[in-house]
């Protein structure tokens, strides 16, 4: 049972991505950012994975009901030279995302180092897209949040704490940064519903149902809890970054994020380092070179061709795409129509199926 795949330009699908956040009611810097990280996402991650432009009709439902509230303050609430706390305020949480690593590397060009943690946000999509903004200005970039209790703690069966996303990043001399970006769960809702369409089953690793047993089934699997990678390992780094956010920043974790539908309460913790206040940029990124150099210089274990390293992948992808247009399950293309429909705005794609 194959998934019908729709290709469509991507320039085109960024504009449609702006026109349909202001016609939502934002600003075209709101949607400018928020368009960002639905495109990043888009051409980066697998579809399956539930980021990008399938989520427009998700924030045109959450801004037509008041659960995100375009035009929010970006309260900073307490600062130093080096550090910030902020309240999102239920905003558009790409653009908090956004806005707080930007804080982020202005503090890190003056103190080395600059954190950022934010309680009272909302969903920002992938946590790469915000730490690839300190690549433009010469930094590492950290971005993590946590989420919904989704994942069971080890031995547990119920959710307790999120799939709590991680996004790090840094520059290289070569044609693409490293870029990690990840959930602490070993897969998410997103792709278990694409192996469900698939008609597959899926790895045992991944989820319990709802009595705590292992499944393959990612129907039966859908109503339980996400399993953390590198089992009690992949719980404990969930765990710890609601410390890192939510606990820390005086917003939510654990159960409560995502809870009240029309608060959403996420918080978030951005870090930029300033490479040129440790050495010379130059000389960071040519040891960066040399590090990728000696991985790969590994020998390869059977069945593999390459060594790859984290962002290499999806830098392809984005290539790829850029070249040849956007691959959009059909199911997600009839929804933006329909939403394009909705909003009254220009829907410019033809249904150009990929064979």
């Amino acid at each position: 049972m194959g998934i019908t795949l729709i290709r469509v330009p991507v320039d085109a699908l960024w504009q449609f991505c702006i026109d349909a956040f202001q016609a939502m009611g934002t600003s075209e810097d709101e949607a400018r950012r928020c368009s960002r990280g639905l495109m990043e996402s888009e051409l980066r991650c697998l579809p399956g994975q539930g980021q990008g432009v399938r989520r427009l009709p998700t924030y045109h439902e959450r801004i037509s009901k008041g659960w995100i509230i375009p035009g929010a303050e970006f309260e900073i609430i307490k600062e130093s030279p080096a550090l910030a706390l902020v309240d999102g305020n239920i905003g558009l949480g790409s653009v908090i995302a956004q806005k707080s690593m930007e804080l982020a590397i202005k503090k890190a060009k003056i103190s080395g180092i600059g954190t950022v943690i934010v309680k009272n946000s909302t969903h920002y999509g992938s946590s790469a897209v915000p730490a690839r903004l300190a690549l433009e200005h010469d930094c590492i970039g950290i971005a993590i949040t946590n989420a919904g209790p989704e994942m069971a703690p080890w031995g547990g069966s119920e959710g307790r704490v999120g799939t709590n996303p991680w996004g790090i990043v840094a520059p290289t001399g070569g044609d693409f940064p490293v870029v990690l970006d990840f959930a602490i769960t070993t897969a998410g809702k997103g792709m278990m519903r694409w192996y469900e369409r698939e008609g597959k089953k899926m790895p045992l690793d991944w989820a319990l149902t709802p009595d705590g047993h292992e499944t393959d089934d990612p129907t039966a699997a859908m109503a339980g809890a996400l399993l953390g990678i590198g089992q009690y390992k992949g719980y404990g780094l969930a765990m710890l970054t609601d410390v890192l956010t939510g606990v820390i920043s005086g917003g939510a974790f654990g159960v409560t994020p995502y809870a009240d539908k029309a608060k959403q309460d996420v918080a978030h913790t951005f870090i930029a380092i300033d490479i040129e206040w440790f050495m010379p940029v130059d000389a960071f990124k040519s040891r960066m070179d040399d590090f990728i150099a000696e991985i790969k210089s590994s020998a390869l274990r059977p069945d593999f061709d390459e060594i790859l390293v984290p962002g290499e992948i999806d830098y392809r992808r984005e290539t790829g795409y850029r070249e040849t247009g956007a691959k959009l399950d059909a199911t997600v293309f009839d929804e933006l129509k329909d939403l394009a429909d909705t909003l009254g705005i220009n829907f410019p794609f033809e249904r150009e199926e990929i064979t």
